[in-house]
């Protein structure tokens, strides 16, 4: 194998393992948060 291939090979197998979660596929975790963060502030009163 020439070692562009070898080097391209080695890149597409590390990012097939990579398991980084994007901005948009956060989407219950984050409104069950943005619940919770409103829910506190219902509850708290300004003076």
């Amino acid at each position: 194998m020439k070692t562009a291939s070898i080097y391209t090979k080695n890149i597409v197998d590390a990012a097939a393992k990579e398991t980084t979660v994007m901005p948009w596929a956060r989407g219950s975790r984050r409104a069950a948060f943005i619940a919770k963060r409103n829910a506190e502030l219902i509850g708290r009163k300004s003076a």
